[in-house]
Protein backbone atom coordinates (compact mmCIF):
# COMPACT_ATOMS: atom_id res chain seq x y z
CA UNK A 1 0.00 0.00 0.00
CA UNK A 2 1.51 3.63 -0.71
CA UNK A 3 0.49 6.95 -0.19
CA UNK A 4 1.31 9.80 1.73
CA UNK A 5 0.31 12.19 4.45
CA UNK A 6 1.99 14.96 7.31
CA UNK A 7 1.90 14.24 10.70
CA UNK A 8 1.22 17.69 12.25
CA UNK A 9 0.71 18.86 15.91
CA UNK A 10 -0.06 22.38 17.19
CA UNK A 11 3.13 23.30 18.19
CA UNK A 12 6.74 21.79 19.10
CA UNK A 13 7.56 19.64 21.43
CA UNK A 14 4.30 17.95 20.96
CA UNK A 15 6.22 14.82 20.06
CA UNK A 16 6.39 14.73 16.41
CA UNK A 17 9.89 13.38 15.76
CA UNK A 18 8.99 10.42 18.15
CA UNK A 19 5.36 9.58 16.39
CA UNK A 20 7.37 9.53 12.80
CA UNK A 21 10.11 7.19 13.94
CA UNK A 22 7.99 5.28 15.72
CA UNK A 23 5.63 4.90 12.25
CA UNK A 24 8.51 4.41 9.91
CA UNK A 25 9.89 1.77 12.61
CA UNK A 26 6.62 -0.10 12.78
CA UNK A 27 6.21 -0.21 8.57
CA UNK A 28 9.37 -0.84 7.67
CA UNK A 29 9.19 -4.12 9.79
CA UNK A 30 6.06 -5.38 8.78
CA UNK A 31 8.05 -5.14 4.90
CA UNK A 32 7.20 -1.69 3.52
CA UNK A 33 9.01 0.55 1.70
CA UNK A 34 8.34 3.87 3.99
CA UNK A 35 10.25 7.10 3.45
CA UNK A 36 10.20 9.97 5.43
CA UNK A 37 10.56 14.35 4.33
CA UNK A 38 11.26 17.05 7.12
CA UNK A 39 9.34 20.50 6.38
CA UNK A 40 11.01 23.35 6.70
CA UNK A 41 14.85 24.27 7.54
CA UNK A 42 16.40 21.24 9.96
CA UNK A 43 19.61 19.16 9.45
CA UNK A 44 19.20 16.97 12.27
CA UNK A 45 15.42 14.79 12.28
CA UNK A 46 15.75 13.65 8.62
CA UNK A 47 19.19 12.47 9.89
CA UNK A 48 16.55 10.05 12.32
CA UNK A 49 14.44 9.46 9.74
CA UNK A 50 16.90 8.06 7.21
CA UNK A 51 17.97 5.93 10.45
CA UNK A 52 14.41 4.44 10.75
CA UNK A 53 13.90 4.03 6.72
CA UNK A 54 17.02 3.11 5.20
CA UNK A 55 16.93 5.62 2.75
CA UNK A 56 17.61 9.94 2.79
CA UNK A 57 14.91 12.16 4.31
CA UNK A 58 14.92 15.62 2.11
CA UNK A 59 13.32 18.51 3.47
CA UNK A 60 10.10 20.08 1.49
CA UNK A 61 10.32 23.81 1.89
CA UNK A 62 7.64 26.11 0.41
CA UNK A 63 9.52 29.66 1.66
CA UNK A 64 12.60 28.94 0.36
CA UNK A 65 12.56 26.33 -2.61
CA UNK A 66 11.19 27.87 -5.60
CA UNK A 67 7.83 25.84 -6.54
CA UNK A 68 9.53 23.97 -9.43
CA UNK A 69 12.24 22.76 -7.43
CA UNK A 70 9.43 21.83 -4.43
CA UNK A 71 7.59 19.71 -6.80
CA UNK A 72 10.68 17.84 -7.79
CA UNK A 73 11.82 16.84 -4.16
CA UNK A 74 8.50 15.85 -3.50
CA UNK A 75 8.07 14.00 -6.80
CA UNK A 76 11.07 12.14 -6.11
CA UNK A 77 10.27 11.66 -2.68
CA UNK A 78 7.42 9.66 -3.23
CA UNK A 79 8.85 7.92 -6.34
CA UNK A 80 11.76 6.48 -4.18
CA UNK A 81 9.15 4.77 -1.81
CA UNK A 82 5.77 4.31 -2.47
CA UNK A 83 4.75 5.79 1.29
CA UNK A 84 6.26 9.23 2.51
CA UNK A 85 5.77 10.55 6.29
CA UNK A 86 6.25 13.84 5.72
CA UNK A 87 7.04 15.30 9.63
CA UNK A 88 5.90 19.16 10.32
CA UNK A 89 8.09 21.71 12.01
CA UNK A 90 6.79 24.13 14.52
CA UNK A 91 2.87 23.95 14.61
CA UNK A 92 1.01 22.64 10.95
CA UNK A 93 0.48 26.54 10.32
CA UNK A 94 3.44 27.69 11.42
CA UNK A 95 5.70 29.37 8.45
CA UNK A 96 7.09 32.87 7.76
CA UNK A 97 6.38 35.71 4.77
CA UNK A 98 3.94 37.81 3.52
CA UNK A 99 3.23 34.97 0.84
CA UNK A 100 0.34 32.18 1.04
CA UNK A 101 1.21 28.93 -0.14
CA UNK A 102 5.11 29.96 0.16
CA UNK A 103 5.33 30.44 4.33
CA UNK A 104 7.19 27.06 4.72
CA UNK A 105 4.37 25.55 6.91
CA UNK A 106 3.52 21.68 6.33
CA UNK A 107 -0.01 23.41 5.71
CA UNK A 108 1.13 24.65 2.77
CA UNK A 109 2.18 21.26 1.44
CA UNK A 110 -0.43 19.34 2.73
CA UNK A 111 -2.36 22.04 0.53
CA UNK A 112 -0.37 22.07 -2.51
CA UNK A 113 0.17 18.40 -3.11
CA UNK A 114 -2.85 17.29 -1.44
CA UNK A 115 -1.84 15.27 1.39
CA UNK A 116 -4.07 14.20 4.31
CA UNK A 117 -2.55 15.57 7.73
CA UNK A 118 -2.31 12.60 10.97
CA UNK A 119 -2.82 15.30 14.18
CA UNK A 120 -0.63 14.37 17.19
CA UNK A 121 -2.24 16.28 20.12
CA UNK A 122 -0.32 16.23 23.30
CA UNK A 123 -3.47 16.12 25.48
CA UNK A 124 -1.32 16.25 28.88
CA UNK A 125 -3.37 18.36 31.22
CA UNK A 126 -6.79 18.35 29.43
CA UNK A 127 -9.11 15.89 28.10
CA UNK A 128 -12.28 16.86 26.16
CA UNK A 129 -10.83 20.31 25.83
CA UNK A 130 -8.60 18.67 23.15
CA UNK A 131 -11.87 18.11 20.70
CA UNK A 132 -11.88 21.94 20.43
CA UNK A 133 -8.31 22.28 19.54
CA UNK A 134 -8.66 19.41 16.84
CA UNK A 135 -11.95 21.21 15.41
CA UNK A 136 -9.91 24.23 14.59
CA UNK A 137 -6.93 22.20 13.01
CA UNK A 138 -9.51 20.85 10.99
CA UNK A 139 -11.47 23.86 9.88
CA UNK A 140 -8.73 26.45 10.03
CA UNK A 141 -7.84 26.81 6.31
CA UNK A 142 -8.88 25.30 3.09
CA UNK A 143 -7.26 22.72 1.31
CA UNK A 144 -6.01 21.16 4.52
CA UNK A 145 -7.63 18.23 5.49
CA UNK A 146 -7.28 16.83 8.51
CA UNK A 147 -8.02 12.95 8.22
CA UNK A 148 -7.25 11.54 11.79
CA UNK A 149 -6.15 12.44 15.12
CA UNK A 150 -3.09 10.82 17.24
CA UNK A 151 -3.26 11.43 21.39
CA UNK A 152 0.33 11.86 22.81
CA UNK A 153 1.35 11.92 26.39
CA UNK A 154 -2.21 10.25 27.83
CA UNK A 155 -1.94 9.17 31.89
CA UNK A 156 -4.72 6.50 31.90
CA UNK A 157 -7.59 4.58 30.18
CA UNK A 158 -9.73 7.00 31.84
CA UNK A 159 -8.19 10.00 30.10
CA UNK A 160 -7.45 8.16 26.53
CA UNK A 161 -11.67 7.57 26.47
CA UNK A 162 -12.35 11.21 27.64
CA UNK A 163 -10.36 12.75 24.85
CA UNK A 164 -10.78 9.96 21.90
CA UNK A 165 -14.60 10.09 22.44
CA UNK A 166 -15.00 14.30 22.39
CA UNK A 167 -12.58 14.23 19.19
CA UNK A 168 -14.67 11.36 17.48
CA UNK A 169 -18.08 13.69 18.39
CA UNK A 170 -16.26 16.25 16.22
CA UNK A 171 -16.08 14.01 13.61
CA UNK A 172 -12.32 13.15 13.58
CA UNK A 173 -11.49 9.07 13.84
CA UNK A 174 -8.88 9.13 16.38
CA UNK A 175 -6.44 6.61 15.50
CA UNK A 176 -4.37 5.86 18.36
CA UNK A 177 -2.75 7.15 21.45
CA UNK A 178 0.45 7.11 22.99
CA UNK A 179 1.62 7.22 27.02
CA UNK A 180 3.66 9.09 28.72
CA UNK A 181 6.73 6.72 28.92
CA UNK A 182 10.02 8.52 29.55
CA UNK A 183 11.54 5.41 27.74
CA UNK A 184 11.06 6.89 24.06
CA UNK A 185 12.63 10.03 24.80
CA UNK A 186 15.07 11.88 22.15
CA UNK A 187 17.84 13.50 24.17
CA UNK A 188 18.27 16.87 23.21
CA UNK A 189 21.23 19.23 22.89
CA UNK A 190 21.69 23.19 21.86
CA UNK A 191 20.36 22.64 18.10
CA UNK A 192 17.38 20.40 18.68
CA UNK A 193 18.16 16.62 18.61
CA UNK A 194 21.21 14.86 19.53
CA UNK A 195 22.59 13.52 15.88
CA UNK A 196 21.42 10.10 14.93
CA UNK A 197 25.05 9.09 13.97
CA UNK A 198 26.11 9.73 17.41
CA UNK A 199 23.74 7.87 19.01
CA UNK A 200 24.87 4.18 19.26
CA UNK A 201 21.69 3.27 21.14
CA UNK A 202 19.10 4.59 17.92
CA UNK A 203 18.71 0.46 16.84
CA UNK A 204 17.23 -0.15 20.19
CA UNK A 205 15.39 2.55 20.52
CA UNK A 206 13.72 2.12 16.78
CA UNK A 207 12.98 -1.28 18.00
CA UNK A 208 11.11 0.19 21.19
CA UNK A 209 9.05 2.56 18.67
CA UNK A 210 8.25 0.03 16.64
CA UNK A 211 6.69 -2.11 19.56
CA UNK A 212 5.16 0.98 20.65
CA UNK A 213 3.59 1.89 17.64
CA UNK A 214 2.26 -1.85 16.91
CA UNK A 215 0.57 -2.14 20.73
CA UNK A 216 -0.55 1.82 20.54
CA UNK A 217 -1.67 2.75 16.88
CA UNK A 218 -3.90 1.63 14.21
CA UNK A 219 -1.20 0.95 11.56
CA UNK A 220 -4.07 -0.17 9.34
CA UNK A 221 -5.71 2.95 9.38
CA UNK A 222 -3.07 5.23 9.36
CA UNK A 223 -2.14 3.18 6.07
CA UNK A 224 -5.87 3.95 4.32
CA UNK A 225 -5.37 7.61 5.19
CA UNK A 226 -2.41 7.55 3.61
CA UNK A 227 -3.63 6.08 0.52
CA UNK A 228 -6.23 9.02 0.28
CA UNK A 229 -3.47 11.06 -0.93
CA UNK A 230 -3.37 12.86 -4.00
CA UNK A 231 -1.18 11.51 -6.98
CA UNK A 232 2.59 13.05 -7.33
CA UNK A 233 2.82 15.51 -9.48
CA UNK A 234 4.60 14.91 -12.46
CA UNK A 235 8.10 16.91 -12.60
CA UNK A 236 11.07 17.54 -14.59
CA UNK A 237 14.42 17.84 -12.44
CA UNK A 238 14.95 21.50 -12.39
CA UNK A 239 18.40 23.53 -12.10
CA UNK A 240 20.50 22.23 -9.23
CA UNK A 241 19.08 24.42 -6.57
CA UNK A 242 22.73 25.70 -5.48
CA UNK A 243 25.30 25.88 -8.45
CA UNK A 244 28.33 23.68 -7.79
CA UNK A 245 31.16 25.12 -6.74
CA UNK A 246 33.58 23.02 -8.54
CA UNK A 247 33.71 19.73 -10.66
CA UNK A 248 35.13 17.41 -7.64
CA UNK A 249 34.09 18.86 -4.51
CA UNK A 250 35.98 18.30 -1.18
CA UNK A 251 33.32 17.87 1.04
CA UNK A 252 34.28 17.71 5.21
CA UNK A 253 32.13 14.88 6.99
CA UNK A 254 32.17 13.32 10.35
CA UNK A 255 30.29 14.15 13.80
CA UNK A 256 31.79 18.35 13.33
CA UNK A 257 30.51 18.81 9.97
CA UNK A 258 27.21 16.61 8.76
CA UNK A 259 24.68 19.44 8.25
CA UNK A 260 24.09 19.56 3.86
CA UNK A 261 21.13 19.44 2.74
CA UNK A 262 20.07 16.07 0.87
CA UNK A 263 18.17 17.82 -2.05
CA UNK A 264 21.62 20.33 -2.33
CA UNK A 265 24.08 17.17 -2.78
CA UNK A 266 21.73 15.49 -4.93
CA UNK A 267 21.57 18.34 -7.27
CA UNK A 268 25.62 18.67 -7.34
CA UNK A 269 25.68 15.52 -8.61
CA UNK A 270 23.15 15.94 -10.96
CA UNK A 271 25.02 18.39 -12.67
CA UNK A 272 27.97 16.33 -12.95
CA UNK A 273 29.72 17.20 -10.23
CA UNK A 274 31.70 14.26 -8.06
CA UNK A 275 32.19 14.64 -4.17
CA UNK A 276 34.98 13.49 -2.00
CA UNK A 277 34.75 13.23 1.69
CA UNK A 278 37.12 14.04 4.07
CA UNK A 279 37.23 14.01 8.22
CA UNK A 280 38.74 17.18 9.49
CA UNK A 281 38.58 15.21 13.15
CA UNK A 282 40.37 12.71 11.83
CA UNK A 283 42.71 15.11 11.00
CA UNK A 284 42.41 14.46 7.17
CA UNK A 285 43.53 17.52 4.65
CA UNK A 286 40.89 18.52 1.28
CA UNK A 287 41.63 16.17 -1.30
CA UNK A 288 44.58 17.62 -3.47
CA UNK A 289 42.40 16.21 -6.47
CA UNK A 290 39.04 18.28 -5.68
CA UNK A 291 39.05 21.47 -7.36
CA UNK A 292 36.88 23.64 -4.19
CA UNK A 293 35.82 22.42 -0.96
CA UNK A 294 32.79 22.76 0.90
CA UNK A 295 32.74 22.81 5.40
CA UNK A 296 29.14 22.28 5.96
CA UNK A 297 27.62 23.65 9.36
CA UNK A 298 27.49 20.73 12.22
CA UNK A 299 28.80 21.02 15.81
CA UNK A 300 32.42 22.18 15.67
CA UNK A 301 31.69 24.05 19.08
CA UNK A 302 31.81 20.89 20.75
CA UNK A 303 35.52 19.73 19.25
CA UNK A 304 37.10 22.60 19.00
CA UNK A 305 40.18 20.91 20.89
CA UNK A 306 40.22 18.79 18.33
CA UNK A 307 39.71 20.63 15.69
CA UNK A 308 42.90 23.07 16.23
CA UNK A 309 45.19 20.05 17.17
CA UNK A 310 44.44 18.97 13.32
CA UNK A 311 47.39 20.00 11.87
CA UNK A 312 47.44 17.85 9.09
CA UNK A 313 43.75 19.19 8.35
CA UNK A 314 44.45 22.88 9.06
CA UNK A 315 47.99 23.51 6.91
CA UNK A 316 45.97 21.46 4.41
CA UNK A 317 42.94 23.51 4.07
CA UNK A 318 45.36 26.49 3.72
CA UNK A 319 47.15 25.48 1.29
CA UNK A 320 43.91 24.34 -0.50
CA UNK A 321 42.80 27.81 -0.75
CA UNK A 322 45.67 29.24 -2.36
CA UNK A 323 44.73 28.51 -5.67
CA UNK A 324 41.35 26.91 -5.25
CA UNK A 325 37.74 28.31 -3.27
CA UNK A 326 36.75 27.00 -0.18
CA UNK A 327 33.40 27.64 1.38
CA UNK A 328 32.18 27.39 4.95
CA UNK A 329 28.58 27.46 6.58
CA UNK A 330 27.48 28.26 9.88
CA UNK A 331 30.22 25.84 11.61
CA UNK A 332 32.61 26.10 8.83
CA UNK A 333 32.16 29.36 8.92
CA UNK A 334 33.52 29.40 12.49
CA UNK A 335 36.85 26.94 11.70
CA UNK A 336 37.20 29.60 8.55
CA UNK A 337 38.19 31.97 11.21
CA UNK A 338 41.19 33.08 13.64
CA UNK A 339 39.31 31.40 16.76
CA UNK A 340 36.65 29.87 18.18
CA UNK A 341 36.04 30.24 21.98
CA UNK A 342 34.26 27.03 23.40
CA UNK A 343 31.28 27.10 26.14
CA UNK A 344 34.02 27.05 28.66
CA UNK A 345 35.72 30.14 27.77
CA UNK A 346 38.20 28.37 26.11
CA UNK A 347 40.30 29.77 22.67
CA UNK A 348 41.04 27.82 19.82
CA UNK A 349 43.05 28.59 16.87
CA UNK A 350 41.20 28.02 13.79
CA UNK A 351 42.57 28.03 10.33
CA UNK A 352 42.81 31.68 10.23
CA UNK A 353 42.36 32.40 6.47
CA UNK A 354 39.09 35.10 7.30
CA UNK A 355 39.23 37.37 9.85
CA UNK A 356 36.50 36.88 12.63
CA UNK A 357 36.53 35.05 15.77
CA UNK A 358 33.61 33.47 17.03
CA UNK A 359 32.37 32.38 20.74
CA UNK A 360 29.99 30.05 22.04
CA UNK A 361 30.65 31.06 26.04
CA UNK A 362 28.14 33.81 25.96
CA UNK A 363 25.50 32.03 23.75
CA UNK A 364 22.68 33.75 21.85
CA UNK A 365 20.27 32.06 19.76
CA UNK A 366 20.23 33.57 16.19
CA UNK A 367 16.85 31.73 14.24
CA UNK A 368 14.96 32.45 11.35
CA UNK A 369 14.89 32.53 7.50
CA UNK A 370 17.29 34.60 5.34
CA UNK A 371 17.43 36.05 1.67
CA UNK A 372 20.70 36.52 0.29
CA UNK A 373 22.30 38.69 -2.65
CA UNK A 374 25.38 37.96 -3.15
CA UNK A 375 28.03 40.65 -3.17
CA UNK A 376 30.59 39.22 -5.25
CA UNK A 377 31.09 36.22 -7.72
CA UNK A 378 31.84 32.82 -5.36
CA UNK A 379 31.21 29.20 -4.66
CA UNK A 380 27.28 30.30 -4.48
CA UNK A 381 26.94 32.00 -7.25
CA UNK A 382 27.23 35.04 -9.41
CA UNK A 383 27.29 38.30 -8.01
CA UNK A 384 23.41 39.17 -7.77
CA UNK A 385 22.41 36.09 -7.36
CA UNK A 386 19.50 35.65 -4.70
CA UNK A 387 19.25 32.88 -2.63
CA UNK A 388 17.07 31.57 0.21
CA UNK A 389 18.46 29.92 3.53
CA UNK A 390 17.86 30.26 7.30
CA UNK A 391 20.38 31.11 10.56
CA UNK A 392 20.15 28.66 12.99
CA UNK A 393 22.95 28.93 15.63
CA UNK A 394 24.01 29.95 18.81
CA UNK A 395 27.47 31.02 18.45
CA UNK A 396 28.10 34.80 18.18
CA UNK A 397 31.08 37.43 16.32
CA UNK A 398 33.02 38.33 18.64
CA UNK A 399 35.54 39.91 16.36
CA UNK A 400 34.08 40.70 12.97
CA UNK A 401 37.14 40.97 11.01
CA UNK A 402 37.76 43.21 8.12
CA UNK A 403 36.77 41.00 4.84
CA UNK A 404 34.90 41.67 2.59
CA UNK A 405 31.11 40.82 3.35
CA UNK A 406 29.74 37.77 1.56
CA UNK A 407 25.91 38.58 0.87
CA UNK A 408 23.00 41.35 2.16
CA UNK A 409 20.80 39.70 4.25
CA UNK A 410 17.17 39.78 4.55
CA UNK A 411 14.70 38.50 6.57
CA UNK A 412 11.50 36.39 5.53
CA UNK A 413 9.44 39.35 5.70
CA UNK A 414 12.25 41.45 3.20
CA UNK A 415 13.64 43.66 6.03
CA UNK A 416 16.76 44.49 5.75
CA UNK A 417 19.55 42.71 8.29
CA UNK A 418 22.63 44.23 6.64
CA UNK A 419 25.48 42.42 5.78
CA UNK A 420 27.01 38.72 6.13
CA UNK A 421 29.72 37.11 5.82
CA UNK A 422 33.14 37.33 4.56
CA UNK A 423 35.34 36.91 2.02
CA UNK A 424 38.95 37.01 1.20
CA UNK A 425 40.25 35.94 -2.02
CA UNK A 426 38.76 32.06 -3.18
CA UNK A 427 37.76 31.47 0.71
CA UNK A 428 33.96 32.58 1.63
CA UNK A 429 31.49 31.98 4.35
CA UNK A 430 28.58 32.93 6.57
CA UNK A 431 26.51 31.73 9.44
CA UNK A 432 23.58 31.25 6.13
CA UNK A 433 22.73 27.83 5.42
CA UNK A 434 21.58 28.39 1.71
CA UNK A 435 18.95 26.07 0.11
CA UNK A 436 18.06 27.20 -3.17
CA UNK A 437 19.08 29.97 -5.57
CA UNK A 438 15.61 31.75 -6.33
CA UNK A 439 14.41 32.20 -9.96
CA UNK A 440 15.28 35.83 -11.17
Amino acid sequence: MGGALVIGAPRSGSGKSTLTLALLAAFRRRGLAVAAAKSGPDYIDPAFHAAACGHPSPNLDSWAMPPALLDAVAAEARRARPLLLIESAMGLFDGAGPEPGRQGSAADLAARFGLPVLLLLDVSGQSQSAAAIARGFATHRAGVRVGGVVLNRVASERHRRGAAEAIAEAGLPVLGALPREAAVTLPERHLGLVQARELGELPALLERLADLAEARLDLGAILALAATAAPPPASAAPHPPLPPPGQRIALAEDDAFSFLYPHVLAGWRRAGAEIECFSPLADQPPPEACDACWLPGGYPELHAGRLAAAGRFLEGLRRFSRTRPVHGECGGYMVLGQGLEDAAGRRHAMAGLLGHATSFAARRMNLGYREARLLADGPLGAAGTRLRGHEFHYARLTEPGGDAPLAELADAAGAPLGHGGGRRGPVSGSFFHAIATQEP
